[in-house]
Formats: structure tokens, C-alpha cells, sequence
């Protein structure tokens, strides 16, 4: 499992240019799914995102949590996380799992993270979406399994 993590100020998600979801500070959070991803992936990848510090206490230090700030978590699917470029100009996702599969551990990834009582808004599954957000540094972070 990849997923790239961005904390934001706030975030929405369109789907067919309507507002689907919305949420405050925070983070967003794309989530890709690998082909040997299984539930336990998906649980300990919730873990880190939600123990992440990347927030800043009171002497400025990114110190704490989303969970520590009571922040908002967006989460969109991304498959093309695991776009495979080395070779040519088109990406090869092979690397990926398929849908049927990649949306149960989605779903299994976004449980976890509600779980923490945090608010957690998300786009859907395989939709074409428009996301807009408010990076807040910027900061962006990659966390791989």
C-alpha cells in the first residue's frame, strides 16, 4: 500500500462538478492499493497515518498527530500510485490490485481511520473526481508498506 499524505488546511472533493465531501484541517490522504495489500496492510497503514506527526506544538515542531489536533481526514482511492513509468511514456499499473479487490481493503483502510473518531470524509471508489485543497507549508509525505 502507498499512500501520499498532505496536511491541509481543508479539502473538497467534486464528483460530475458537484460537491461530494468536505472536510477542515487536517489531512488528505490518497490512498493506493498494491496487488499483495491484504486487511493487515490496510489496518497497520491506517495506524501511521493516524500517529503521523506532522503537526506543530507550541515551539513549532511538527510534533503531533491529526489524532492529537482533532483533525479531519479526507481520503480519495489512487491507483496510479503504483504507475510504473521506467519504461516508455505510457504508466503500466500491474503493480496494482485489481478493482474488486482494492476496494475492499479501501474500505477496510477508511474503517480504521473512522475507528479514531476523527471525522473522515472520502471521494468514491474508482469515480473521476475533482479534488481541491489547501495545502498548509506545504507539506507532503509518502508512506509505503
Amino acid at each position: 500500500m502507498k499512500i501520499l499524505i498532505q496536511r491541509v488546511d481543508r479539502t473538497e472533493i467534486r464528483i460530475g462538478g458537484k460537491v461530494f465531501s468536505s472536510s477542515g484541517k487536517g489531512l488528505l490522504v490518497f490512498a493506493g492499493i498494491g496487488y499483495s495489500d491484504d486487511e493487515k496492510t490496510a489496518a497497520y497503514m491506517a495506524d501511521r497515518t493516524l500517529g503521523l506527526r506532522i503537526f506543530e506544538d507550541g515551539d513549532g515542531k511538527m510534533n503531533l498527530s491529526v489524532k492529537d489536533i482533532g483533525g479531519d481526514i479526507a481520503v480519495v482511492s489512487q491507483f496510479t500510485l503504483y504507475a510504473d513509468t521506467k519504461k516508455g511514456r505510457r504508466p503500466g499499473f500491474s503493480a496494482s490490485a485489481p478493482p474488486d479487490r482494492a476496494i475492499v481493503l479501501y474500505d477496510h483502510f477508511v474503517n480504521e481511520l473512522r475507528s479514531s473518531g476523527l471525522k473522515v470524509s472520502e471521494g468514491v471508489f474508482g469515480e473521476h473526481m475533482e479534488v481541491s485543497l489547501t495545502n498548509n507549508g506545504p507539506a507532503t509525505f509518502i508512506i509505503e508498506n
